[in-house]
């Protein structure tokens, strides 16, 4: 009597699938098997809700996202769906972020279609292999990711592979390339992001479908939820990899642990950070000045306003001391510079200001002129010298804990995600935001506001003596 082998859980262990009670996958699979492949129950489920419809014949999922822990096959989700799409004369751009993996999935394509005796053309170029089905005019487009890589073309379905370094520039040169598509589809398909991963965009996708926020979007994935103490726990390794006992084996998993156990759990256990560690401010450290209830403040505000060097958004933050000697500082809002100064000088006129600092090409003049036809103090601008000092007095502040927020999530997210930046050539620095998509003129207009209100000494009521 033989044993049968144990096989990962071929459920995710989260998920969004949109009600449906149509799918045309059968035809799928029947294609992928005649390639003497056998699709896996999780890999037949996920083509199931991937070609559901609606009453009108349309993808019930027009974005469809799903991640899975290395080496379970999730590709073969997407060759599926290639397969069954070339029969159906579909238009396909299949990219991915490096191109040996882009030239992977074309070897794989054709391997599979001479499998299952499906003829076919095809044309190897390296970054822009393709595949061809003359009969019914399908065609899969093989690229490389790049900002400017699709524009001009149209297409029925993208497929998004490596999409955790899947970029907003990227995703702004290649959303578009669907629209003319009467029945359009994209595919995201990856792992979660390691701590040096680029993109931004798998991972809001997939922040907006879990919370609800994605429209006409899917989302499947297997993994843990938090950091886990013991990794060699074999019961997650069958929770977290569907394809363990038919792709790979506890024994081969056994090999890959090593001393970066944060890895292992996001490359084997499917984990998704909260925070990046190559910050140049961890996320403990700003928890670590985070306050439990508002503080007891004393004077007046500080306002730093920053005008971003892209010239789309200007930030206003405040600070102020607080009765246990310590800075207090908070976002007031970060909009576009279409929308005018109004909101800002508001504020200022508003509010018991001692300081405004304002910096950044893009409107410092401007804005200048209108606090001072509105007859308010005319505000400071920061030399590069006296910028350098903020940045400074900022690390600082945070080093020694003498700044304290509320934990606002938009500020929060900005600042455990930045690099440093070189200013002048004497050492001096700044802030840059690692991710295109994330604006760092909020964290600078805070420590513009901290680097005023630090740099200015409470006045000691006089006293007379007799």
């Amino acid at each position: 009597m033989t044993t049968k082998a144990r096989l990962g859980d071929q459920n995710p262990t989260q998920s969004v699938i949109l009600p449906y009670k149509k799918s045309l996958y059968q035809k799928a699979i029947d294609t992928y098997e005649k390639s003497k492949r056998t699709a896996q129950e999780w890999q037949i489920n996920l083509a199931k809700h991937i070609y559901a419809v609606n009453e009108d014949g349309l993808w019930t999922h027009t974005k469809f996202g799903y991640s899975l822990p290395r080496r379970n096959g999730k590709n073969e989700v997407v060759v599926i769906r290639e397969m069954e799409g070339l029969q159906r004369g579909e238009q396909i751009l299949h990219t991915a972020h490096r191109t040996t993996t882009s030239h992977t999935a074309w070897e794989r394509l054709c391997r599979l279609l001479d499998s299952a005796g499906i003829e076919y053309t095809s044309l190897k170029a390296t970054g822009r292999e393709r595949v061809e089905i003359s009969e019914t005019g399908g065609r899969v487009e093989f690229r490389t990711r790049t900002t400017l890589g699709g524009l001009g073309e149209g297409f029925d379905l993208i497929v998004i592979d490596e999409a955790q370094e899947y970029t907003s520039d990227q995703e702004s040169a290649l959303k578009y390339t669907v629209t003319d598509s009467k029945n359009p589809q994209t595919i995201f398909c990856g792992t979660p992001p390691t701590p040096l991963s680029s993109g931004t965009v798998f991972v809001n996708f997939r922040n907006n479908t879990l919370s609800g926020k994605g429209e006409n979007a899917g989302w499947a994935e297997w993994g843990i939820e938090d950091e886990v103490k013991d990794i060699r726990d074999i019961e997650l390794w069958y929770r977290c990899n569907p394809s363990l006992g038919t792709i790979f084996t506890e024994r081969s998993i056994r090999d890959e642990i090593g001393e970066d156990e944060l890895d292992f759990m996001i490359q084997r256990l499917g984990l998704w950070i909260k925070y990046n560690q190559k910050s140049a401010i961890s996320e403990n450290e700003w928890k670590e000045l985070k306050v439990k209830g508002k503080p007891v403040l004393k004077g007046p505000l500080f306002v730093g306003i920053k005008y971003g060097n892209d010239g789309v958004n200007v930030a206003m933050s405040i600070a102020v001391k607080t009765l246990s000697n310590k800075i207090f500082i908070e976002s007031i809002d970060c909009k576009s510079i279409r929308n005018g100064n109004g909101w800002i000088v508001g504020f200022l006129k508003n509010a018991d200001v001692a300081k405004v600092v304002v910096d950044g090409a893009a409107g410092q003049s401007i804005l200048s002129k209108d606090i001072k036809d509105f007859g308010l103090k005319e505000p400071t601008l920061p030399t590069v010298k006296e910028i350098i000092v903020a940045n400074s007095l900022w690390e600082q502040g945070i080093y020694k804990q003498s700044i304290c927020h509320n934990d606002q999530p938009s500020l929060t997210q900005v600042v455990t995600n930045c690099d440093k930046r070189n200013i002048g050539s004497n050492g001096g620095f700044g802030y840059k935001s690692q991710f295109e998509d994330m604006d760092i003129s909020l964290m600078d207009s805070c420590l513009l506001a901290h680097w005023a209100c630090s740099e200015t000494k409470t006045k000691k009521k006089q006293k007379i003596r007799y």
